[in-house]
């Protein structure tokens, strides 16, 4: 029996380190380590115009859109920005605010969320990027390419 015994104890300890590692790597794999914080980002009230015009200069496919307060009330992405191109060129117009055009309500992840999980939520989505919410106010956002780069890095992950 003692060689039983043995044998369990050798299992446990093996169970526990494995556990202890996945811990580690998982509380290291949070989004607020990966996501972007110096945003662009315009308020519900911003000229369309101004806002594509943004776009287009920071050579970003989306960006948030916040209250004064940093309360997130949407997003305004290329695919709402080509609304107001056909707009311009149907009807002659191409004015509005920004709130006229952008999508809302916005899915959200929080800074402590795992990376796996975003992934997958991007594997299920077609979303490019997911704004980051702590506490109702905008802090961040995680895109595709950041968990891509995020995930490169572990051990799993084949090198070129």
């Amino acid at each position: 029996m003692p060689e039983s015994s043995q044998l369990f104890s050798g299992i446990t300890t093996i169970i526990n380190g494995t556990i202890r590692d996945w811990q580690i790597m998982n509380a290291a794999n949070r989004i607020r380590d990966h996501m972007a914080t110096e945003l662009v980002t315009v308020t519900p009230d911003t000229e369309i115009m101004r806002a594509v015009h943004l776009l287009v200069q920071h050579d970003i496919s989306g960006m948030p859109v916040i209250e004064v307060n940093g309360r997130l009330v949407g997003i305004l992405t290329e695919r709402n920005c080509i609304d107001v191109a056909l707009q311009a060129g149907y009807f002659d117009e191409s004015g509005g605010r920004v709130a006229d055009y952008m999508s809302s309500p916005v899915e959200t992840v929080g800074p402590d969320d795992s990376l796996m999980d975003v992934a997958d939520r991007f594997r299920q989505s077609s979303f490019r990027r997911f704004p980051v919410v702590e506490d109702g106010r905008l802090i961040g956002l995680i895109s595709r390419r950041d968990v891509l780069t995020a995930l490169r890095s572990g051990a799993w992950f084949s090198k070129p």
